[in-house]
């Protein structure tokens, strides 16, 4: 089945190769510029603000992404900020080797790529529907978180290796190439878009784009639904996964760091076959695989709250890995059906925003409140409200199936 996919659509073969030589580079340079801030400062404080400028861009940008993306020429948007992006990423290895290379020159240019990535994201989302069949999406879906979560769990593992022969400062040199492997991958995508799917506007028209877009998705009973149940399941699961897990483990286990690296391999390798199996058990996906999979996913963290043994660990984190493949393909599988061709970026853009912006107010206020209540209990609330949520949501949908969905996707 993937084999076929690749075979008759060279495109996306094109598209997957630049789409995993895009990520190794993202996740070797996410490292680099961590490891030098706490090489350079000594400061966690300081890493912190590496790591904010990297998610700060999508909640000033992100949106403002998503209409530039609908408004432009997709292919040569994307080949434009990956050749943009290689001299910016080089400048931190040539201050480097003059002595000249200091904190803020990580953060500057930190937040100048993700700004890049705001425009870069949306349009490289929004061309995959473009150049897949639909009842080739599903695959190519699956392939493709595949692909990048496959370069997120053995990034790290690599990094160990580049760390000890060239260097944590040519992490940007390798990253330097993927770019360019990446905009001549993406120029091989043979991609022609009609001018009436390119909505032309003006810079004064984007605050008014984007206002547009979200009362026609306000509208939009499939799209609406999707965003609040979005929003609402990375709120409880963001803090008590990213931070909240860490914690609880070296509180509760004599060797919890060790456990913690043991259970993300566990989890990236059970989200890996997940998303092999997908497309297999589902050509097509819906509403309501997308709340059973945010259901399953909201089980997988109430486990984790139970859990006071290493098996209950590995059972929760495997739910977990279970749930969450299952409910993000869905969420981009509906967001590429329902969305019309001249609002997909816009679409895609928003979701990235909402995501980010959860994941913002969730470290925030989960954060705060980790300081007067155990962590126990923060991931039994969380995957409580997981499954609660999701569930209300899909007893709707089963009570009122002719209201769900009323708006099929278009080309205008």
């Amino acid at each position: 089945m993937y084999l076929n996919v690749l075979k008759n659509n060279k495109n996306v073969l094109f598209y997957l190769l630049g789409a995993g030589a895009s990520n190794l580079g993202n996740v070797i340079t996410g490292l680099a510029f961590l490891f030098l801030a706490y090489e350079m400062t000594e400061s966690t404080l300081h890493t912190t603000g590496v790591a904010i400028s990297q998610v700060l861009p999508y909640l000033l940008f992100g949106l403002v992404g998503g209409v530039i993306a609908d408004s432009v020429d997709k292919k040569k948007l994307l080949i434009k900020i990956d050749l943009i992006s290689v001299p910016l990423i080089l400048s931190l290895v040539a201050l480097h080797q003059f002595e000249l290379l200091n904190y803020w020159h990580l953060i500057i240019v930190s937040f100048i790529i993700q700004c890049l990535g705001c425009f870069f994201n949306p349009a490289h989302r929004a061309i995959l529907p473009v150049i897949t069949k639909e009842e080739e999406r599903t695959t190519v879906n699956s392939f493709l978180d595949t692909v990048t979560r496959g370069v997120t769990v053995l990034g790290p593992i690599a990094s160990v290796g580049l760390m000890n022969t060239i260097g944590i400062i040519h992490f940007f040199t390798l990253d330097a190439f993927t770019y360019l492997i990446s905009a001549i991958l993406i120029y091989k995508i043979r991609l022609q878009e009609k001018d009436s799917e390119i909505s032309r506007i003006k810079t004064t028209d984007i605050i008014s784009s984007i206002r547009d877009f979200a009362v026609w998705a306000y509208r939009q009973v499939t799209i609406r639904t999707l965003f609040i149940v979005t929003v609402i399941i990375v709120f409880f699961n963001t803090w008590v996964w990213q931070v909240g897990l860490l914690l609880q483990l070296m509180e509760t286990r004599p060797n919890g760091e060790e456990l913690y690296s043991i259970l993300l391999g566990w989890y990236g390798a059970a989200v890996i076959a997940i998303n092999l199996l997908v497309p297999i058990m589902w050509k097509k996906l819906n509403m309501k695989i997308y709340l059973i999979g945010s259901l399953i996913w909201g089980l997988g963290i109430f486990i984790l709250g139970l859990a006071t043994n290493t098996p209950l660990y590995f059972i929760g984190v495997l739910v977990t890995a279970i749930g969450l493949p299952i409910s993000g393909l869905a969420r981009v599988y509906l967001l590429q059906q329902y969305l019309p061709t001249n609002k997909l970026g816009r679409g895609f853009s928003f979701n990235a925003f909402l995501l980010y912006l959860s994941n913002a107010i969730s470290l925030g206020i989960f954060g705060f409140i980790s300081s007067f209540v155990s962590t126990h209990i923060l991931f039994l609330i969380c995957g409580l409200m997981m499954i609660v949520s999701s569930g209300v949501y899909l007893l709707t949908i089963l009570r009122n199936k002719p209201g769900v969905m009323p708006y099929k996707r278009l080309n205008s």
